[in-house]
């Protein structure tokens, strides 16, 4: 990923071990596009389902677009299509047709104008390896401290 997001789903990458990454294009109106430039997208609660060799990210929310007056038009939750290749498609159906493996969006970003997701394909994890993340996590915080204060 080589731009700054606009939204990240944190959530993922607690939730799940991200074994691979790909790049995709969204479709999106231009009212969309708006709002995701002006960061009303969320990606928490959001998977990426295949279907009839397409892919679809189902429960990501972009809010209405502020300086718009036929809101009720969009749906922000609906569900929307990707876009990727036919052989990226074939290695995801082939990553999360595993057990245990799931598709889920990280971020939103823009690259060259055009909105782009980041997916990757996770394994759940355990109660045990969400309470290892946190102490490392903390850990590392305090490390990280000690040596800002012994710095000075």
């Amino acid at each position: 990923m080589s731009a700054h997001p606009v939204a990240t789903n944190r959530q993922a990458r607690f939730n799940y071990f991200i074994f691979d990454t790909f790049e995709a294009g969204i479709v999106l109106s231009g009212s969309e596009v708006k709002s995701v430039r002006e960061g009303k997208a969320n990606l928490n609660d959001a998977y990426v389902r295949l279907s009839n060799e397409e892919a679809y990210v189902v429960g990501m929310h972009i809010s209405p677009y502020s300086h718009i007056e036929n809101i009720a038009a969009m749906d922000p939750t609906q569900s929307r299509k990707l876009l990727l290749h036919k052989q990226e498609i074939g290695k995801l159906a082939g990553l999360i047709s595993r057990k245990g493996f799931t598709c889920v969006p990280l971020s939103v970003y823009f690259k060259r104008g055009f909105v782009k997701l980041e997916i990757g394909v996770g394994q759940g994890k355990k109660q045990h390896d969400k309470r290892q993340t946190l102490k490392k996590k903390m850990h590392d915080r305090e490390m990280k401290q000690a040596l800002k204060h012994r710095s000075k």
